[in-house]
């Protein structure tokens, strides 16, 4: 940071003043471009933040996903057994179904 040469400007020849106030400005300059780059370097690492948040939630899912599927195929006991056992055949009355029918609907008629 600039400091003034002397307590007061009044004792300052127009060259001095000329020169504090040139001094001024550049300090000002710095000043405001140092402000700049930290906000810069702040918002960047805020994305940063945000984009590793993002990549640990995504990390987090899969690793609850693995888990998911790992239970899913590591079944035991007799809900596996259940699981896994092979369908039955389907029945099917055919023929047989249409001729208790065809008797249900003569008992019905005849009474």
């Amino acid at each position: 940071m600039f400091t003034f040469a002397c307590a007061s400007i009044e004792g300052l020849t127009l060259n001095q003043k000329r020169a504090t106030l040139t001094a001024l400005r550049e300090a000002i300059k710095q000043d405001v471009a140092s402000r700049k780059f930290a906000r810069l370097v702040n918002s960047e690492a805020k994305a940063q933040a945000r984009a590793d948040k993002v990549t640990a939630s995504i990390a987090r899912a899969e690793a609850r996903l693995q888990k998911l599927l790992a239970k899913q195929v590591g079944a035991v006991g007799s809900k596996a057994l259940k699981a896994n056992r092979k369908p039955s055949k389907v029945v099917t009355y055919g023929a047989e179904a249409n001729a208790i029918a065809a008797a249900i609907m003569a008992k019905k008629q005849s009474a």
